[in-house]
């Protein structure tokens, strides 16, 4: 057996690349580029970047140059020329909106429209998935197999790499263990480690499922100002608690954990995305400024778990239905849908009504 890394260990290696600020290499029909995050690049890493030649592009999602008011000739991204002037402060102020009202005066730009943007589109889907700012710096380069042994950098073949992407990350039991809580003193907690590297998913069960028939289940994704400090601005710490509360009652059912915090975008970046609610923008217009979907997350990992655990059939507690949606396109059987509706509180009012009127969620 070769001790290579695989393609799954590679995008794992370059996630935290460009967590630390180290470009990454990727490879397609259309040649190299070498990509590094705006969020995370340095002086001195612009400057070795600028000394190879050839011109910069910053690549953003369609999203954020819609905010900007920049060209998107390539539909769901834009690549912005970044001007031979431009330092560190126009790159992060283009790729983060913390600053847009006090600065809004950041073009004109221009934006590329000839050549493929394959390899740039994958800069952005890669940087996402290390839950950075969806922005990255890229520079094309001529021989990137060259340059990636001279200087110790990842490469990543895109063709390939896009499709691994995309997919679920197959998830695997570590260990599970019994956990008597407030909720139910017959718990248990089960531990799902996927194979690129990414952080694990947990499964909660009270008491002993009848796994032929429909079961309990509530797809809870993380959230740690809610779940953990009490937050008053949405209602997923109330959720949480009323979903194992009704566990314990009925005698049986199965929380799942997943860990996309911030409707998948991460701490961080939900925290950006707070920052913006403060200053007017609603939730969903606050994900859009920063260059995220609506909803960034995968119920796909649910699905997989449930899977594994046997269960086949759901009463699932939500309010939302792209949940019942996605549960049954990936062959789990939603039976029922059980009303969750806990947590209002004034101060998040207006985060419960636009999720609603904008996701769907019925409230």
């Amino acid at each position: 057996m070769s001790l290579r890394p695989t393609l799954t260990e590679q995008l794992a290696r370059a996630r935290s690349d460009l967590r630390m600020g180290v470009p990454v290499l990727l490879a397609g029909s259309g040649g190299t580029i070498l990509a590094v995050a705006a969020e995370t690049l340095d002086a001195g890493r612009l400057a070795a970047l600028r000394a190879m030649g050839g011109d910069l592009a910053l690549a953003i999602t369609v999203w954020r140059a819609e905010t900007l008011k920049a060209r998107a000739y390539d539909g769901d991204m834009a690549r912005i020329l970044i001007p031979p002037s431009a330092g560190l402060p126009w790159i992060r102020a283009v790729a983060d909106p913390a600053d847009d009202l006090s600065t809004p005066m950041k073009g004109p730009f221009t934006s590329l429209r000839d050549g493929p943007a394959d390899l740039h589109r994958a800069a952005i889907r890669l940087v996402k998935s290390a839950q950075l700012l969806p922005a990255a710096v890229c520079l094309a380069v001529p021989d990137g197999v060259a340059l990636a042994a001279r200087e110790g950098l990842t490469l990543i073949p895109v063709t390939e790499a896009v499709a691994e992407m995309l997919a679920v990350s197959p998830l695997h039991p570590v260990v599970s263990a019994r956990l008597p809580m407030q909720a139910s003193e017959a718990g248990r907690v089960h531990i799902f480690r996927p194979e690129d590297g990414g952080e694990e998913h947990y499964a909660i069960e009270i008491g002993k499922p009848d796994r032929t028939g429909p079961v309990l289940v509530r797809l809870h994704s993380a959230c740690f100002t809610g779940d953990v400090l009490g937050s008053l601005k949405c209602d997923c710490g109330p959720q949480l608690r009323a979903a194992l509360g009704q566990m314990g009652a009925d005698g049986a059912g199965i929380l799942l954990y997943l860990n996309q915090e911030g409707r998948g975008i991460g701490l961080a970046n939900k925290m950006r995305a707070y920052s913006l609610q403060d200053q007017g923008f609603d939730t969903v217009e606050a994900n859009h400024r920063l260059g995220f979907e609506d909803d960034e997350r995968d119920f796909r990992l649910g699905a997989g778990i449930l899977r594994q655990m046997g269960v086949s059939k759901l009463r699932l507690l939500t309010n939302n239905p792209r949940k019942v949606q996605m549960m049954q396109s990936n062959g789990i059987e939603v039976v029922e849908r059980v009303p969750l509706k806990v947590g209002q509180t004034p101060q998040n009012a207006a985060y419960l009504a636009t999720k609603a009127a904008k996701s769907g969620h019925l409230l």
